[in-house]
């Protein structure tokens, strides 16, 4: 398995985190040609409250978000790291918070399902040294994660209505 799912919160339970962050960090690794067997993500799936600690703590922003990355070391979309299927590398960890998220997925009409996917692509992007701080690096993500939900058949989530 590439991601190891700790369910700190049981709302999570009914959605089936655990096969859906799996699936979507894997598609993520495979259109980056990246070999999943050779890495290992850890996943906490948590409540806002705990998310906004964890915010606090690392970003000095106490409030909740819909999820947070660590990757386990610095990394480069220009130098992605090739892994080892027999020691797989540690690639970092994720937080998802389940009220962010419900929320976000009713305001925008869309699945939570399909929402929870795009986000943990996007923080599997994360992990693997891709950002959106510069317009720039924001087009060439978005373009991923759009490429990478749309191989799942999940509409694009930056497309406005």
């Amino acid at each position: 398995m590439l991601t190891d799912t700790i369910l700190e919160d049981p709302r999570w339970e009914p959605l089936g985190l655990e096969p859906l962050a799996e699936t979507a960090s894997r598609a993520a690794l495979a259109h980056l040609e990246l070999n999943a067997d050779g890495f290992e993500i850890a996943i906490l799936a948590c409540d806002d409250a705990r998310i906004a600690t964890l915010n606090g703590d690392f970003r000095d922003k106490p409030q909740p978000t819909n999820v947070l990355s660590w990757p386990s070391e610095e990394r480069s979309p220009e130098e992605l790291p090739q892994g080892d299927p027999d020691m797989p590398e540690e690639l970092g960890d994720i937080a998802i918070a389940y009220e962010t998220c419900v929320r976000e997925a009713t305001d925008a009409g869309k699945a939570l399902g399909d929402h929870v996917t795009h986000l943990v692509v996007h923080a599997t992007l994360h992990l693997l040294g891709y950002d959106h701080i510069r317009d720039e690096d924001a087009t060439v993500m978005e373009a991923l994660e759009t490429e990478i939900l749309g191989n799942l058949g999940i509409a694009d989530p930056y497309l406005q209505d």
